[in-house]
């Protein structure tokens, strides 16, 4: 059962995936919830933020800067300031 609700929630839209995982950082940092139920949600967190990191780095793969050299366009990727 478990295993089904992971795979369910790898095909959550990054901002379904996000919202998700602050509710899980927000109900651990409350502090009141069973040891178990607490290790269940580590877990889950875990994984959404494994998620979110992987859906974040495809979609920075995908983004281009069209810069004009010369008169033309040139795609260029996407690099943040400071990257090499």
């Amino acid at each position: 059962m478990a295993r089904k609700k992971v795979e369910q929630e790898l095909e959550l839209p990054y901002e379904e995936a996000m919202k998700r995982l602050e509710d899980v950082v927000r109900r651990l940092e409350e502090g009141d919830v069973p040891l178990e139920e607490a290790i269940g949600l580590y877990q889950e967190g875990v994984q959404l933020a494994r998620l979110c990191g992987r859906k974040l780095d495809l979609i920075e793969a995908q983004i281009t800067l069209l810069l004009e050299e010369n008169g033309e366009l040139k795609e260029k990727p996407f690099m943040l300031e400071g990257e090499v």
